[in-house]
């Protein structure tokens, strides 16, 4: 079907890149744009332009709309001079815009007595570059023949393509729960930036940093950039995510379903239109903060790389052989085990008796006591819960840090605040023992952490990362020193887990509501994971959901602390956490119905939705690699 002829109407930021990713492909394209500019450009690509929806229309087998809303549409279509005008009979229009499900499914029905024109729904996801590159993904649904109609001109827009057959205004459902989910992230994202900004984190390397930990998602590496570098050009305008969330709620609102992050997301966005922000990128909703909190998020150059340091760190790493390691749990296991396979002598604790039966047939040695492992170690390596565990193994009734030896120095890998590491840091110093203490919270979770594989983010004075640099490094993939001393890198962890549990939290927002709009589960999870709600959570936790296994790998209830801690945090910097505080109060629903200590994807059952039954319906599905 390449050089058959395409319509193609609204040449957007996202609608320009469609079109000539046709025109690459071979199509004959004529377009039409209210933008004289717009179709300029087209022009200087080589696509045909015309005056009018009608002409762009004119003996076009497909014609693709992408404009902004329904108005929009029904202007492009039914208005003077529109597209309906100009299609042929049996002509296929392939409507790529964000709308509601029931307004596509109105169209369809109008459009099938306009000359027997067939309608595809076909919402995209990918943001601007990847329209222009071709590289979209995109999610029809219609008739058989719609599709197999369009499905050249769609494949030559898509790197991934997911046909969802389930009659008109499927795909838009997809895309709804997509927007859910971005939507919610960039909010979050926000939040995220301004804390670490406040905290005194530089935003740049904060940025590279949670790109590559838990916290990440296709939001927060797409969007960010654009807040630390101050740039709003819109090439996804604020404004979007206020019709978006919008149609989102609306159609919750119809099902009686509660969405409290999207409605809060919402509110942000509305918010940031208020503020005159609303064609503006929508990353600009980070200004709000800036306008009300004084908090800018724009990076300055540091004049440092934390992992150019942390390879400086490592090459100058004192030479360690025996190291104590207290808190053998999911994390702490895999951590252990990993440095028994590097060739260090690991001495465990835990004070759970089979995990210790467990260390030692992996060719660990066992303490009995904090004291037990601390007794000749040069370093020993803290991995519980919380701070209560923390203080209590190190200074507690047989407590580590007595039995240490002079010099010896301590890494806290455990999610605990910045004011504690701070606290813990003064109380070494006051030993008078040369007791070095490295602040190394971690992420990337158990699969990670069994393979050597976590992203450490470390912050201490020079000799005590110098002492411990090889450890971190057969620890990690991705280790980052953070200048600003111990503290700084928890700050950082607290950023990343404030990503982490609303990614959590809105994962399981949406998959319920896919499950309440009657689409399989699994099938959505599939399409969301190729697009712009993808995250790295959603990756990794949404499985647990569609299986109902909910064996803790991570707890609700850390997610209960550590919102906890970030919430307490801000409160003392002075910053609103709105997206972030609704999410701990998801948590803490969960936990006080007696889910605590279940996996922190049991978040989901909160909402009174079990995913797993929604894979039983009889909803097909089929997905196209064009590579």
């Amino acid at each position: 079907m390449a050089s058959a002829k395409v319509g193609f109407i609204g040449l957007g930021s996202m609608g320009l890149g469609m079109a000539s990713s046709l025109l690459r492909a071979g199509f004959q394209v004529q377009a039409y744009d209210v933008s004289q500019l717009a179709m300029k450009r087209f022009n200087e690509c080589g696509g045909k332009i015309t005056s009018t929806a009608a002409d762009a229309s004119k003996d076009a087998a497909v014609v693709v709309i992408m404009v902004t809303n329904s108005n929009q549409v029904d202007n492009v279509l039914f208005g003077t001079n529109g597209a309906i005008s100009g299609l042929s009979n049996g002509s296929v229009i392939v409507l790529c815009s964000t709308v509601s499900p029931a307004y596509v499914q109105k169209l369809g029905k109008s459009l099938t007595g306009e000359k027997n024109i067939l309608l595809v729904d076909a919402p995209v996801s990918g943001g601007f570059a990847r329209a222009a590159s071709g590289g979209l993904t995109i999610m029809p649904s219609g008739a058989s023949e719609a599709l197999e109609k369009a499905r050249p001109v769609l494949s030559a827009m898509s790197e991934k393509l997911f046909i969802v057959e389930d009659g008109i205004g499927a795909g838009s459902k997809v895309k709804m729960v997509n927007q859910l989910l971005a939507g919610v992230h960039i909010a979050a994202a926000a939040e995220a930036m301004v804390l670490g900004a406040r905290a005194g984190i530089n935003t740049r390397i904060l940025y590279d940093i949670i790109s590559n930990a838990a916290g990440s998602s296709w939001v927060f590496a797409d969007r960010v950039p654009q807040m630390v570098n101050g740039d709003y050009t819109p090439h996804s305008a604020l404004n979007i995510f206020v019709k978006d969330l919008g149609i989102v709620l609306d159609e919750a609102k119809s099902l009686a379903f509660p969405l409290p992050l999207t409605a809060i997301a919402h509110q942000q966005f509305i918010h940031g239109s208020a503020c005159g922000y609303g064609e503006e990128a929508d990353a600009a909703i980070v200004k709000i903060w800036q306008r009300t909190a004084g908090v800018n998020v724009v990076a300055l150059d540091e004049g440092y790389s934390p992992e150019q340091i942390a390879h400086k760190v490592i090459t100058i790493s004192n030479t360690v052989e025996h190291i104590g390691f207290i808190g053998l749990g999911a994390m702490g296991f895999g951590m252990a085990t990993q440095l028994i396979k590097s060739n260090y002598h690991v001495c465990g604790f835990d004070v759970y008796e089979p995990t210790l039966s467990r260390f030692a047939k992996e060719g660990g040695l066992t303490g009995r006591s904090p004291a037990e492992v601390a007794k000749g170690a040069e370093v020993l390596i803290v991995m519980v819960t919380n701070e209560k565990q923390a203080e209590s193994a190190l200074f507690g009734d047989g407590g580590a840090v007595a039995a240490l030896s002079d010099g010896a120095s301590i890494v806290l890998c455990s999610t605990v605040s910045p004011g504690f590491i701070k606290e813990l840091e003064k109380r070494l110093a006051d030993e008078r023992r040369d007791l070095q203490l490295v602040d190394a919270p971690v992420s990337g979770g158990v699969v990670k952490a069994a393979s050597g594989k976590l992203t450490i983010m470390a912050a201490g004075t020079d000799e005590a990362l110098n002492r411990t640099g090889a450890i971190l490094s057969a620890l990690s993939e991705k280790l980052y020193i953070i200048k600003g001393g111990a503290g700084a890198g928890s700050s950082v962890k607290m950023v990343n887990q404030l990503l982490a549990g609303v990614h959590i939290a809105s994962a399981a927002e949406a998959m319920a509501f896919g499950a309440r709009l009657g689409l399989n589960t699994q099938n959505l999870f599939d399409i969301i994971s190729n697009a712009s709600g993808n995250s790295w959570m959603f990756g990794n936790r949404v499985p647990h959901m569609l299986e109902n296994d909910y064996t803790p790998h991570s707890a609700i209830d850390i997610f209960v602390k550590d919102l906890g801690i970030v919430l307490h945090e801000s409160r003392g910097l002075k910053i609103p956490l709105h997206i972030t505080a609704a999410a701990h109060q998801q948590f803490l629903l969960s936990s006080a119905a007696g889910w605590g200590r279940l996996d922190d994807a049991a978040v989901v059952k909160e909402l009174r939705v079990p995913c797993s039954t929604v894979q039983k319906k009889a909803i097909m599905f089929f997905y196209f690699d064009k590579f």
